[in-house]
């Protein structure tokens, strides 16, 4: 077993990592398991070290536009009662920006915050 200790460098994290994932695989979702607290530390460890070395960029709205199109399976017809087809193509390919208000009449129908839809 690793022993436990901040991680330091990349292999260090993977081996936290590593010892995340045995753990899960004992543990499942018994919060009351013997080791569940020693998972939960393990895991502060890994996060603590992702949040400090992985940064992760916002998505451009017109990916993310796309990415709630996709899991949830809709196409630019289904949208068309919000923007015209010919506007959301223009959106997905670059062509044309989100404007305050199409952010938010697609958070509203989303069920998101209309920001993910305008630039950061």
């Amino acid at each position: 077993m690793a022993h436990l200790r901040p991680i330091h460098d990349e292999a260090s994290y993977a081996q936290m990592v590593a010892l995340m994932g045995s753990l899960l695989d004992v543990v499942g979702d018994d919060e009351d398991h013997a080791l569940s607290g020693l998972l939960e530390l393990v895991g502060d460890v890994v996060s603590k070290y992702e949040r400090e070395h992985y940064v992760i960029e916002p998505a451009a709205p017109k990916d993310s536009l796309r990415f709630l199109m996709e899991v949830r399976g809709l196409n630019q017809e289904d949208l068309s009662t919000i923007v015209p087809q010919s506007n959301l193509s223009a959106i997905l390919a670059g062509k044309r920006k989100i404007s305050a208000t199409l952010a938010g009449k697609l958070g509203k129908f989303f069920g998101v915050s209309p920001a993910l839809f305008v630039p950061s």
